[in-house]
């Protein structure tokens, strides 16, 4: 009951600053035809009881979930399981991701269905499972994540020497857009799960940073695609 009341504060504070201040400038300066108005009002109730069912969700099941399945993966002792389970939570998680549909069917619209929709979202998983087999290498072996984000931002700059200008902002957001209600919370349960089985090799630090490696893989992989249709 605490966690409901919890999260109905928090996506209440979350909420209440963007709706005072569009109403402000409702009665102030943009004075938008009522029925657009109302419309905005009602469409901030159904974010915010969407954002409480949601972050309930994601509370209730999918951090428990990511983070037993983070600790059952080290206790196969097969790293390939790993690293297989790995890139599939990743992949999987991030074709639910929202935000990711939002950008794809906004650079299908734009490129008059040439880059169609599917492609960017398939891409852009692609990139974030492969990533997170990364992050969790590096948590095995304790590889210093410096490495690993210099080594990858540089590929990143390389590839974007070879790729139409118009398309290197649209690689970032890829980036972007990951970072999002789905695909973060289950990240980084899975690399707290990871890391509190791996003691010695690993500390509760080592679980972070899995997001920002994630990350890259998007940037990467819709780079390529652009190399590839350009």
């Amino acid at each position: 009951m605490q966690n409901i009341k919890d999260t109905v504060k928090e996506v209440i504070y979350a909420v209440i600053p963007i709706t005072l201040v569009v109403i402000i400038l409702q009665f102030t300066i943009i004075w938008l035809p009522l029925e657009m108005f109302f419309q905005f009002l009602i469409g901030v109730a159904m974010v915010s009881v969407g954002l409480i069912l949601f972050l309930l969700g994601v509370h209730i099941g999918l951090l428990p979930v990511g983070e037993m399945i983070g600790s059952a993966l080290p206790k196969t002792n097969k790293l390939w399981m790993i690293l297989f389970f790995g890139f599939l939570l990743g992949f999987v998680v991030t074709v639910a991701e929202p935000d990711v549909r939002v950008l794809a069917n906004q650079i299908d619209l734009v490129s008059n269905g040439e880059i169609s929709s599917n492609i960017l979202i398939y891409s852009v998983a692609l990139g974030v499972g492969i990533f997170v087999m990364f992050a969790l290498l590096r948590i095995i072996f304790n590889i210093k994540i410096n490495h690993l984000l210099m080594g990858g931002y540089g590929l990143a700059f390389l590839l974007a020497a070879f790729t139409p200008a118009n398309f290197i902002p649209i690689s970032f957001d890829a980036g972007g857009v990951t970072t999002g209600p789905m695909t973060v919370p289950f990240i980084l349960a899975l690399g707290v799960g990871v890391a509190s089985v791996l003691k010695g090799k690993a500390t509760a630090s080592d679980s972070f940073g899995l997001v920002a490696l994630a990350s890259i893989g998007p940037i990467l992989a819709v780079l390529i695609l652009w190399v590839i249709y350009g």
